[in-house]
């Protein structure tokens, strides 16, 4: 097996969710994985130039979903691997994730990354989930709002780093 060098990629992204009579519901997007497989996922994707998390993570919600949204609080950072044979790279990736207000629609259309956008109630989205990391951070959602006692995610980014390079 080839070895291939590695990078660090960082992205953003939210847990939109809206608070009914009948429960907490959140949105999922659906997408088009590598092999052709459709995914269910939280809306993500990468900062740009001069963003903060928070900033890329309003914007590609937004992008994706066709939502105006607010951040009410940190959820957490997942970080995961992958190798992007394209580019023969193997990525060690950081998403940071917010929990978000639905505002209403945004500005602008969702742009067509996202095959699907659904509100699901929060225990059939997490089933939905296609992956664990994902489903393990919905399950912390819960139904509170108020922020918790915890380091902001530039924190549990740098704890990441310090834990490899240890």
């Amino acid at each position: 097996m080839a070895r291939y060098p590695t990078k660090e990629a960082v992205s953003a992204g939210g847990l939109v969710f809206s608070d009914r009579p009948d429960g907490r519901w959140v949105v999922l997007i659906s997408r088009r994985g590598a092999a052709g497989e459709l995914q269910w996922t939280l809306p993500k994707g990468g900062l740009e130039d001069g963003e903060s998390y928070e900033e890329a993570a309003v914007r590609e919600v937004g992008e994706e979903t066709g939502f105006a949204c607010q951040i009410e609080r940190p959820l957490g950072v997942i970080d995961y691997w992958f190798v992007w044979r394209p580019d023969a790279v193997r990525y060690h990736k950081y998403v940071h994730y917010y929990l978000m207000t639905y505002l209403g629609p945004a500005a602008q259309p969702r742009d067509e990354e996202a095959e699907d956008v659904v509100w699901l109630p929060l225990d059939e989205a997490i089933a939905r989930l296609t992956h664990t990391n994902e489903r393990n951070l919905l399950a912390t959602a819960g139904t509170a709002v108020a922020p918790p006692e915890a380091a902001p995610p530039e924190a549990a980014h740098a704890a990441h780093h310090e834990a490899r390079d240890a």
